[in-house]
């Protein structure tokens, strides 16, 4: 009998001894009333015995027929043993008219001795990462649209970076999931805290550009933008393959969607400004009441250190050739480039066009600027797009040609007479047979 079986014979002989009611006894057994006076009646007919499943030493109706079994064995070791099960189902059924399912046949074939040729493949074993032990050691990043408004504005994503050692986390509200939204928050941090070591992040946010055939002979993989800035801070970049590889920053996201849109619901915020308003304040309180502390009381972050070009290191860099009339060409803009103090013209020659987080872009030869074009108040930042400020392209490059070459300075007129002895007021006249005749000398003999 089973542990369930001993147990109900042992709570009907309470009942016998009227120990227990029928109610209790429904309590103990986990059944209803009703089931228990059944278990009652069949246990004062036949005793314990009676107790026992009724289908308990019978063949199950769903059983295979052993016939079946014993064809399918035949055919296995005359012709069909590297078959695979699936396979050997349908071939079954339309050559010999022979029904059985896959896992019916799975049993058969290993009970004879011929598995499937096929094996499957062993699930790989993962256990849970262990914390860095130093602050700074490692950020995962990562970005989370939802509708953080609650539908009283446009659809945001949250860009945040969580320390992996202490779960402190620096974020930001954007329109948009990008590379400048990214680029945003890590100038915040390496301003604030230092540069990290790394930074672990989705595959697919530092997408790439196909490789030129220069790069693909010199054997060189093309870089993001993100990548060519953390190359330069250096930071190494970490790629995850599955969400549940950066677990931690997926959690913090599941978070924030329930605390962090309370606040901006109480808050009443309906735009972009006022939500990162109300993030700024959120973290502070979040960060001092989850951040753990780490295993080691030292700080991996790299100092800011001595004074660096944040405005031209944090921003997007390209490469452009100056056409004849100086002009170049962004997101079918055409930029007209002034005249240098060094150079009149750029034509025909290599420039770097930096595109920054505050939308304005910088031209740049030989790491001198040469121009600037502002971008447009009120129209957000798009990487690889821009809107001017003003028409660009018929700039007043003659005004500033003078300027530059210094000929809109007046000129000093003068009177101006050389002296007597001056070669400019000597007549030399000319040879007639060898002889020198002056012309004052032609004059005299006149």
């Amino acid at each position: 009998m089973t542990i369930k079986e001993i147990k109900r014979v042992e709570v009907m002989a309470l009942i016998d001894t009227g120990k227990i009611t029928g109610s209790q006894a429904a309590k103990m057994m986990g059944i209803s009333l009703r089931q228990t006076r059944r278990i009652i009646k069949k246990y004062r007919e036949g005793g314990a015995a009676n107790l026992a499943h009724g289908n308990r030493g019978k063949p199950s109706p769903n059983r295979i027929d052993p016939a079946l079994t014993s064809a399918i064995k035949q055919l296995l070791k005359e012709k069909y043993a590297d078959y695979n099960t699936l396979h050997l189902t349908e071939v079954l059924e339309e050559r010999h008219a022979l029904r059985v399912s896959a896992s019916s046949l799975t049993r058969i074939r290993r009970k004879a001795g011929y598995p499937t040729p096929r094996q499957k493949k062993r699930r790989k074993y993962y256990a849970r990462r262990e914390r860095k032990p130093m602050r700074g050691e490692m950020l995962q990043a990562d970005g989370s649209i939802h509708d953080w408004l609650e539908g009283w504005g446009s659809k945001l994503t949250l860009i945040a970076y969580i320390d992996d050692a202490t779960n402190k986390v620096y974020a930001a509200f954007r329109e948009q999931e990008d590379a400048a939204g990214y680029l945003e928050v890590l100038q915040e941090i390496c301003l604030a805290e230092g540069i990290p070591q790394s930074v672990y992040m989705d595959k697919r946010l530092s997408s790439r550009k196909k490789a030129s055939l220069a790069e693909q002979l010199a054997g060189k993989e093309p870089k993001s933008q993100f990548e060519r800035v953390l190359e330069e801070l250096g930071v190494e970049l970490i790629l995850a393959h599955s969400p549940q590889a950066k677990g931690r920053i997926e959690r913090l996201f599941e978070t924030l969607q329930d605390r962090l849109v309370k606040a901006l619901r109480e808050a009443n915020a309906d735009s972009m400004e006022k939500a990162n308003g109300v993030l700024k304040r959120f973290l502070h309180k979040y960060n001092k009441r989850f951040m753990v502390k780490a295993e080691q009381d030292r700080s991996a972050f790299v100092p800011w250190g001595e004074p660096r070009d944040t405005y031209n290191l944090f921003a997007f860099k390209y490469t452009r050739t100056v056409k004849n009339d100086n002009t170049i060409s962004f997101d079918n803009h055409s930029l007209q480039l002034p005249p240098g103090r060094d150079r009149c013209s750029f034509a025909k020659a290599k420039v770097a066009l930096h595109q920054h987080l505050d939308g304005g872009l910088t031209v740049h030869y030989k790491d001198v600027q040469i121009a600037r074009f502002e971008h447009k108040l009120g129209v957000p930042l798009k990487i690889g797009k821009f809107t001017p400020a003003r028409d660009y392209s018929h700039e007043e490059v003659h005004t500033k040609r003078k300027f530059h070459m210094g000929v809109n300075k007046q000129k000093s007129i003068s009177n101006y007479s050389p002296e007597k002895g001056h070669p400019w007021k000597q007549n030399y006249g000319y040879r007639l047979n060898g002889t020198l005749i002056r012309q004052k000398e032609m004059v005299k003999s006149g």
